[in-house]
């Protein structure tokens, strides 16, 4: 790699899912109009980003990255956009309750239009035609395969308005802890999650109105009208593959970093130990790179080739940035993978997605843990257990198998404590969309709806890959809490039979009062 980056360096470079448009002329003019409009999100947002997946690295907090496999121009409404909030609030919930850890949540949205293909073409109905690369490319209609130009700028008006809107439900009190209802039990049908989620309900209820009896809920004044409170906002972030490079480039500006921690990004959760640095940060007066358009944006595992255009163009913004790691990856790639993108090992700067499938996370990932803790690489793990375990289902739709999925999970939980690592959090596809009757997606089989193959094509609504529904999601959610909370229990149990001088201080990292603070 050379020292000299620019937003445009990459060209430079081969470059792996190019798109090749018929017409350069209006690709740049669209180009340049996209390069001239506001930016999507700002530095500061950013920098809180980085520097709240630097306390991911540090297990004193969680990260989920969650949504569509990739969105649809035409599923922008807000019923949509309200149901995957909704979603999303209501696993983080779940995950908080159980393992008593501040969740990151970063989506899958506003701008997750791109998708990569293995062939440039594909054969419907006896006829060969392009492959359909997402609605900011081409149509999904066979007829409508020609790449436009003008798809780029749609898709950046969607996001905006898809951001817009998230923005305003996230402010006007949407994600309040005092009616959690609202986001989830309108739409799940399983009796058993209802009564799962109604308890952490009553518990949460129980503990508001404790403290709003002491005088502890600053949120009150909020739910009349007045200002935020803790218990009525949450930090929310986008992100995407970084697939379109042209795109990318033209949303990519330089800006002054950030002279300081926001309130907010400052408290999110205190450093329990000291000496630990947060997310290292450049001078207020220098200016960087940032890209505009995501929050956080992520390297395919088709497109992370090491001399490629992607790398070239990853490893010169400031953003955190994601990078898939699936079987094919070799040790030293990956080591010289990070060296590239995070040459000063930054803490919140990488984070890596592992996506192996059930039948190979045991012979890939213990060794590609010691790979980068041995170079002392600062990376979050995420599991992805989504991609590697699609398959065909009879009637030709793609699916995947609730069971697969929670294997390759619960075996990222396995491995990284054999390794004395740590799973930072989990990278899904998921779906709160509901049909005309108010009836989940029917996408991948299993479950505790038992969803069963033969019942794909009720309601399956992806154009992509399949997308748990709300009751799996929420499935996956319990999984995770439960081992979170019982993993917490133990520790608390050993702790009480330990008499050494650590004993306090490793309580109160599980949310307990030292001896002097009970005093």
């Amino acid at each position: 790699m050379t020292a000299e980056w620019t937003p445009s360096s990459w060209r430079s470079k081969p470059i792996a899912q190019d798109v090749a448009y018929p017409n350069q002329e209006k690709l740049d003019k669209v180009l340049q109009k996209i390069s001239s409009l506001p930016p999507m999100v700002t530095p500061s947002e950013i920098e809180r980003l980085r520097y709240q997946l630097g306390l991911v690295q540090r297990n004193e907090a969680f990260l989920l990255h969650a949504g569509d496999c990739a969105e649809s121009f035409d599923a922008c409404t807000h019923e949509n956009i309200s149901s995957k909030i909704g979603l999303i609030l209501s696993f983080s919930l779940i995950l908080i309750w159980g393992a008593r850890l501040p969740v990151v949540r970063v989506g899958r949205i506003a701008g997750q239009y791109a998708k990569p293909r293995s062939s440039s073409t594909e054969v419907i109905n006896g006829k060969e035609v392009l492959s359909f690369r997402g609605d900011n490319v081409n149509g999904l209609d066979p007829n409508d395969r020609n790449p436009d130009p003008e798809r780029m700028l749609s898709a950046y008006f969607h996001s905006t308005t898809t951001l817009n809107y998230v923005r305003g439900l996230l402010n006007s009190g949407f994600a309040s802890l005092h009616h959690p209802r609202d986001w989830s039990l309108n739409h799940v049908r399983s009796p058993s999650l209802r009564t799962e989620f109604d308890k952490i309900v009553e518990g949460l209820s129980d503990a508001l109105d404790f403290s709003r009896t002491i005088g502890m809920d600053a949120s009150a004044s909020y739910e009349q009208g007045g200002g935020r409170g803790t218990l009525g906002e949450v930090d929310f972030y986008t992100s995407h593959e970084g697939l379109m490079l042209p795109f990318e480039e033209a949303l990519t500006r330089e800006f002054s970093v950030p002279s300081s921690l926001t309130h907010r990004e400052s408290n999110f959760l205190p450093s329990r130990a000291e000496g630990q640095t947060t997310a290292a940060r450049p001078a207020p007066s220098k200016k960087q790179f940032y890209n505009t358009g995501a929050h956080f944006l992520w390297i395919g595992d088709r497109t992370r080739q090491l001399t490629h255009a992607h790398i070239e163009y990853f490893r010169g913004i400031r953003n955190p940035i994601g990078c898939k790691v699936g079987p094919s990856m070799e040790n030293e790639e990956l080591i010289r993978l990070l060296d590239i993108v995070n040459p000063d090992k930054e803490p919140g700067r990488v984070t890596l997605i592992t996506r192996y499938g059930a039948k190979k996370i045991d012979s890939h990932l213990a060794q590609h843990i010691a790979t980068v803790q041995k170079a002392g690489h600062p990376v979050v793990w995420v599991c992805d257990p989504m991609h590697g375990n699609t398959h065909t289902a009879p009637s030709g739709l793609k699916t995947r198998s609730f069971g697969s999925i929670i294997e390759e999970l619960t075996s990222c939980l396995r491995i990284h404590a054999a390794c004395n690592s740590r799973l930072g959090g989990v990278s899904l596809e998921f779906t709160g969309e509901l049909n005309d009757e108010g009836f989940s997606v029917t996408e991948c089989v299993g479950g505790s709806m038992e969803l069963s193959e033969d019942e794909l094509g009720l309601r399956y609504q992806s154009f992509c890959d399949p997308r748990l529904n709300f009751e799996q999601s929420l499935d996956v959610a319990f999984l995770l809490s439960n081992h979170f909370k019982q993993e917490r229990n133990e520790q608390v149990k050993a702790i009480r039979k330990d008499q050494s001088p650590a004993r306090d201080v490793l309580f109160a990292e599980l949310g307990g009062r030292t001896a002097a603070q009970r005093v």
